[in-house]
């Protein structure tokens, strides 16, 4: 690439409408885009995009993991000709404004939701992951359909924060030469410069991850060194490029490399003299030279509308040639799964054997995977532990490694849990209708917990296939046995957590999980093995929640989870001998039982009898189902699983022991449904 007069202009305009985004909110950060404008001026001019079309699938993506950069981003979005108004920009960081103080997944053009460190990064992995699948899936010798890039800007703090390692150290193991990470070295973070706390040789680690590493030595001015790193890394098929591009963080303003231009607004003659520095009115804001716009037109929104017509033409003779794969392609750009594919899903009668629910999970995987060429997954080192392989997976891997290929669904993600998370969610925001899952166990699903609230936050429906949990780990201990897990992520809005008990509840786990399309789930399995239950279906787990055992005139309400709710149902038999009539209700996801009408979940947990849960968890999320709960509130032990159970009074005769104290407590008293309350 050549540049001119025209490049420095619109460079400045970036810089300017950035800073003055974050004056006008008198909130945001200014360093940042000041340094890094330059950058995205040269990856922007060439990004294969359409901002009339932001969901093009062959589009390139671009990543802001430095997410409190985000006028930067807004700026570009703005120029490139994408829904955002220079009012929107005005409205910079304001209740309902289109330009949020972090990037936010559902605006247009913004790929996913940055802000925490190190996620942005991470994701952009998993894109390269989707882009390398899509395109051994579904290109030919004589159809290209997918060949792009994800670029990524991160910064120091991505750099320290754990997630990006695990992430972009996979991210070198797969060999993935679609990503190009450019990394902002202006040395700063909130407390001051980094010398403070980190001063590791950034380009070696990466070279040890199998990255190709560049670096820029002028950031601020230098567009044709950036442009030449660029153009190399796209040469490099068989590594991810790391590009360190040294700046000066608030380049051009009075206090720039200083910390105090990292996250605080310039100062009105600090304003004035950056605008004049760059040949702008001094007392004019949110200025953008009508030769800029048409610049950005030219170079950007009408070659890529352009290529976006040629690639909608070349599909169409795809699907002539190739029917099949091309009808499949066209389901999965459509958002829609195959019909009928819930026919696959198992169902189980109580003469069926008695299976782990972990095992059910694969077996579910087993039925369906042929269904489902868009669900791609893995473990965290797990695989043998979680059964999350089916047996005619291949691997996706490096060709050239031998283990698998990129056309391989099965991700071999190493003992790197939030990695895993993070990575799962940029393959669901790729598009195409992916739906990502990843196996460990329950209790290190907190590992995971920074990306699992994005998951949520976002709306990508991945699937956390949470084996191992409860005490019935038995022999691994409290280390091992999650007990506030599910309380922790129960507590999170748009969010499934799902406990089955048996192989019809797990059947249904999977269907509302792989139905959704914007919200993710957590399936928690247990090791041991759990009967085929009377009374439960597929069709009634849907709902979450329902009476597995109904009686007339009962004197409790017994409402259980996973593993506890066959045990429930055998402790109705000893208070039946008491006198003691119950009712067992199994509810196996709050969050679809809460969506279920009102009148259906009051008959469920109807008035005029108390309700106790029965759970070997926190009894913290159980306040809204239940006058009373039967939980753990303390952490686990070691022994073996059975010991376990019964050590924590956690068997019929335990469980019906609890329900008879909960009666005659209540007795006489009239009692509304825990369902009601005044707010």
């Amino acid at each position: 690439m050549s540049f001119g007069e025209i490049d420095k202009l619109a460079v400045s305009t970036i810089r300017l409408l950035s800073v003055d985004q974050v004056s006008k909110a008198n909130s945001g950060h200014p360093g940042a885009p000041l340094g890094m404008a330059p950058a995205a001026h040269v990856v922007w001019s060439q990004m294969r995009t359409n901002p009339k079309n932001p969901d093009w699938i062959a589009r390139d993506r671009f990543v802001l993991s430095n997410g409190h950069a985000c006028a930067l981003l807004y700026s570009m979005l703005h120029l490139t000709g994408f829904d955002f108004s220079i009012d929107d920009l005005k409205n910079f960081r304001q209740l309902n404004s289109r330009c949020p103080g972090h990037p936010e997944f559902e605006l247009p053009g913004v790929e996913v939701t940055t802000g925490p460190l190190g996620q942005g990064i991470s994701n952009a992995v998993g894109m390269a992951i989707a882009q390398a699948n899509f395109a051994a899936t579904y290109n030919k010798p004589d159809f290209t359909l997918s060949d792009s890039y994800v670029y990524t800007f991160l910064g120091d703090g991505c750099l320290q924060e754990g997630v990006s390692s695990e992430a972009c150290s996979l991210a070198g193991h797969l060999k993935l030469g679609n990503i190009i990470a450019i990394y902002d070295d202006n040395k700063i973070t909130i407390d001051g410069n980094t010398t403070v706390s980190f001063d590791e040789d950034v380009c070696k680690r990466y070279e040890a991850y199998g990255w190709e590493v560049l670096h820029v030595e002028n950031g601020n001015e230098d567009l044709n060194a950036i442009a030449q790193a660029v153009n190399k890394a796209k040469q490099s098929k068989d590594k991810p490029t790391l590009i360190k591009m040294t700046t000066t963080i608030g380049y051009g303003s009075l206090n720039a490399g200083s910390h105090s231009v990292h996250g605080s607004p310039l100062k009105e003659d600090d304003l004035k003299q950056l605008r004049k520095k760059f040949g702008f009115d001094p007392e004019k804001s949110f200025v953008v030279p009508q030769e800029v716009y048409d610049y950005y037109q030219a170079k950007i929104a009408t070659p890529g509308a352009k290529a976006n017509q040629e690639w909608d033409a070349k599909f169409a003779k795809y699907q002539q040639k190739y029917p099949e794969q091309g009808k499949e392609l066209a389901r999965r750009l459509a958002g829609e799964l195959p019909a009928g594919w819930c026919s696959k899903l198992p169902t189980y009668t109580p003469a069926d054997s008695a299976v782990a629910t972990r095992k059910l999970s694969e077996i579910v995987f087993q039925s369906i995977y042929d269904e489902l060429p868009e669900m791609i997954g893995g473990s965290a080192d797990l695989t043998p532990s979680n059964l999350t392989r089916w047996k005619e997976a291949v691997d996706f891997q490096p060709p050239s490694s031998g283990l698998g290929d990129y056309s391989g669904r099965y991700i071999r993600y190493g003992i790197r849990e939030h990695g895993m998370a993070a990575i799962m969610n940029g393959i669901s925001a790729f598009g195409a209708n992916y739906k990502a899952y990843g196996g460990t166990f329950l209790n290190f699903v907190s590992y995971a917990a920074g990306a699992v609230r994005l998951s949520a936050l976002s709306g990508h429906p991945v699937i956390y296939v949470a084996t191992h949990d409860s005490i019935g780990v038995g022999e691994d201990g409290p280390t091992h046995q999650p007990i506030e897990t599910l309380a922790h992520f129960r507590a999170l809005p748009n969010l499934h957590v799902w406990r089955p008990a048996d192989g019809n509840e797990t059947s249904a786990a999977y269907k509302v999980a792989l139905e959704s399309k914007h919200t993710p789930s957590v399936i928690a399995l247990s090791r041991q093995n759990l009967p085929q239950l009377e009374g439960s279906s597929v069709e009634k787990a849907l709902k979450g929640g329902y009476v597995l055992k109904e009686a007339n005139n009962a004197d409790i309400t017994l409402v259980s989870t996973g593993s506890e709710v066959y045990l429930t149902v055998d402790a109705v038999k000893v208070l039946a001998a008491k006198g003691i009539t119950a009712r067992v209700v199994s509810l196996p996801d709050f969050l679809a039982f809460d969506q279920q009408p009102e009148d259906y979940k009051l008959s469920v947990l109807p008035d005029g009898a108390p309700v106790m849960s029965v759970e070997v968890l926190s009894t913290k999320s159980w306040g809204k189902y239940a006058h009373e709960s039967f939980g753990i509130d303390r952490f686990g032990a070691s022994g073996k699983a059975p010991e376990v159970y019964d050590y924590f009074g956690f068997t019929p005769e335990g469980i019906a022991e609890r329900a008879e104290k909960v009666v005659k407590f209540y007795h006489g008293q009239k009692l509304s449904s825990p369902l009601k309350k005044a707010l």
